[in-house]
């Protein structure tokens, strides 16, 4: 006799959920391919009555970009429901920086949109001599050796060095590119120095995301496609967790693992609809 699932994973765990900070790169979609129904997905977070906020570390979208990239999947959200790794970072420099000042960046429209609404100079003048407080490194597809010598060069000179996100690679369709991670890996080497990294698995996003949905870390569940960033960082920040085999990270790669999720699912639609 065959046997029906009475709920989705997320009915397993107690006490139960009420918001959800869901990870896009992965878990959402594939660059311009999205991963599942999405409109039946949301239409099922609402019914649920789940806040939701999205937390990325793609760096290379402004937030308006990832709300205009939903609507073509059929998913309408506001603003204050998408926050990225260039808000988290502009945020942090801004403290540190509340006189503010240029900043050359190895990244795309995001991060320099970010910097931008923070009140910074955004420098990407190779050969500028403009005065740069800091370098900041992302995402960035048009990266050149001139770019990394630069950023090397201010580096070693006693500019700070921050990075929007640690990950490696960046699933695409065709498969796994260099992301962020693999940029500030190459410039640590060259400066002999330690990027500050603001995006998952560091709080920071986390708790951008928290402050949008009026709710405690307890009642909240991290969903990614990373055990290095959404699992581990999620866990480590106090909620729970649940991995989506749908990017980067495999089943197999639990095995053995100190932190674990508390859901494992092949996607958002067996993690969500019963």
């Amino acid at each position: 006799m065959s046997q029906t699932r009475p709920g989705a994973l997320i009915d397993t765990l107690y006490p139960s959920i009420q918001g959800l900070i869901v990870d896009m790169d992965g878990v959402l979609w594939k660059d311009a391919t999205p991963i599942g129904d999405l409109p039946a997905i949301f239409r099922t977070v609402k019914s649920r009555g789940l806040e939701i906020v999205l937390a990325t570390n793609n760096a290379t979208l402004t937030v308006a970009d990832n709300l205009a990239k939903l609507q073509k999947f059929g998913v309408d959200l506001e603003p204050w429901q998408v926050v990225t790794s260039s808000d988290a970072l502009a945020r942090s420099l801004r403290d540190r920086f509340p006189g503010r000042g240029g900043v050359f960046v190895l990244g795309e429209d995001g991060v320099m949109a970010a910097l931008r609404d923070q009140g910074f100079t955004v420098i990407n003048d190779i050969a500028g001599d403009s005065p740069v407080i800091a370098v900041v490194a992302g995402l960035d597809r048009g990266l050149t050796f001139e770019k990394l010598s630069r950023a090397t060069s201010l580096i070693r000179g006693d500019a700070a060095f921050y990075g929007t996100n640690p990950d490696v690679t960046f699933p695409t369709p065709g498969g796994l590119i260099p992301g962020a991670g693999s940029i500030l890996a190459a410039l640590a080497a060259a400066s002999e120095t330690s990027p500050i990294v603001v995006g998952k698995p560091a709080p920071f996003l986390f708790q951008l995301a928290l402050e949008r949905m009026q709710l405690t870390k307890e009642q909240i569940l991290v969903v990614g496609d990373r055990l290095e960033t959404d699992v581990d960082g999620g866990s480590a920040w106090g909620a729970r967790t649940a991995l989506v085999l749908s990017g980067v990270s495999r089943r197999q790669q639990l095995a053995g693992r100190r932190t674990q999720p508390n859901l494992v699912a092949a996607d958002l639609t067996e993690l969500l609809c019963p």
